[in-house]
């Protein structure tokens, strides 16, 4: 399919507020612009859970993706955010590749409309 890899960093604003989770997050998102291989990131909020967040980024390939993860600016760009991951679920982020994916008319929007 695609060599597409998604990063999902799983937030809690429990303790912080979310201002802080918004604060770190596009504290982070400024510094990692020009970013070699990475095509994007988008801080999500739950609906259920006020105080859950997550953190998605879109990576051209695995291979980009380990190597800023493997560079010298990783920990100290991610620092902001580090206090604030959710570890309540075991791992607080994930690595995936896209295995399939439905694009262009085929994908429903809110409330059921198509575009």
């Amino acid at each position: 399919m695609s060599d597409r890899v998604r990063v999902l960093v799983f937030v809690t604003a429990v303790g912080a507020g979310a201002q802080a989770v918004e604060d770190a997050y596009h504290q982070i998102s400024r510094r990692l612009a020009g970013t070699p291989g990475l095509l994007g990131n988008e801080l999500l909020r739950s609906l259920h859970d006020s105080d859950g967040f997550l953190v998605l980024s879109e990576w051209r390939d695995l291979d980009a993706f380990r190597a800023w993860e493997e560079g010298e600016s990783h920990r100290s760009t991610t620092a902001p955010l580090r206090p604030l991951q959710d570890r309540s679920r075991g791992a607080s982020f994930g690595i995936y590749t896209v295995h399939a994916a439905y694009s262009g008319r085929t994908v429903a929007y809110a409330e059921g409309e198509m575009s």
